[in-house]
């Protein structure tokens, strides 16, 4: 692991930061999930661009210009040496004094992180994924929009835990209305009657760069699509669901809540997707 801190580039080791950060005390910042593939950062441009309108959002003025962050995050994954890495940029609203008030913070702070990742075994990627429905339920966008990549993960945190220790390899969170939202940490697709179907943002779906990917990818092969809200029964009737994410990129799933979805296998679309986005960050 390496980690840009402070203007250089250190080991995760020595990469430290003062426990007044409001970033580690009240979850005050935000974040991307970027992957390298290929030796190449993947639709950079696309996340910062999501980055720069998430800071706004929540009022915090970016410390450097997108041109200069890029260069961050560009430098710190070639001084891992890796050319398949996960990247996790980090914006805090810096130190402050005890409280939440975020007036007192002074320059915001950027991390960037640099490292391997796998977040699923080989094994569970060739059978698919077994999803929970859990009880922790996604705020709705008037009380935080989805589409700000917030540093409070802890629903999915709490997500993720429900459903390990349920059995499960991922969870499925619903919204206060009992529309599909998202997985813990990735966007959710089912195939259904020849289309392919993926919540809205207003149903608390993040706009994932890869949930977008597939969906470009999806009408290049002749495949239609949709965006729309969907329920739990929409999945249990799918001839395929497979989650799509930064860190798991496309992953299928074989069953909600112990029902089999389709054959219980990866099924003919998802491979076709799979393939075609492999290809994708393979030739850049």
């Amino acid at each position: 692991m390496k980690v840009w801190l402070n203007g250089e580039i250190v080991d995760g080791r020595d990469a430290m930061i003062p426990v007044t950060d409001h970033g580690l005390l009240y979850g005050d910042g935000v974040f991307e999930g970027i992957r390298v593939y290929a030796g190449r950062v993947f639709k950079l441009a696309i996340h910062l661009e999501r980055l720069s309108v998430s800071a706004h959002a929540i009022g915090l003025e970016l410390p450097y210009s997108v041109d200069q962050i890029a260069e961050i995050v560009t430098d710190t994954v070639r001084a891992t040496g890796l050319s398949d890495a996960y990247v996790r940029l980090i914006v805090t609203r810096g130190d402050g004094a005890l409280g939440v008030d975020p007036t007192t913070c002074g320059e915001p702070r950027v991390i960037c992180i640099v490292e391997a990742v796998e977040l699923y075994p080989e094994n569970v990627l060739e059978r698919g994924l077994d999803l929970v429905t859990v009880s922790m339920r996604r705020a709705p966008a008037d009380v935080l929009d989805p589409r700000v990549k917030s540093l409070n993960y802890l629903t999915s945190a709490l997500a993720k835990r429900e459903a390990r220790l349920r059995g499960a390899d991922e969870a499925l969170l619903l919204n206060t209305q009992g529309r599909v939202a998202e997985a813990a940490v990735a966007n959710v697709f089912a195939w259904r009657h020849g289309v392919l179907r993926t919540p809205p943002a207003v149903d608390g779906a993040l706009e994932g760069v890869t949930r977008g990917t597939i969906l470009e990818l999806a009408g290049q092969l002749g495949l239609p699509c949709s965006v729309e809200s969907l329920g739990r029964i929409d999945l249990l009737g799918a001839d395929e669901v497979f989650l799509t994410g930064t860190g798991a990129r496309v992953v299928s799933v074989r069953s909600v809540d112990g029902v089999e979805i389709g054959s219980g296998r990866p099924g003919p679309v998802t491979a076709k997707l799979t393939a075609a986005f492999r290809d994708l960050v393979a030739s850049g």
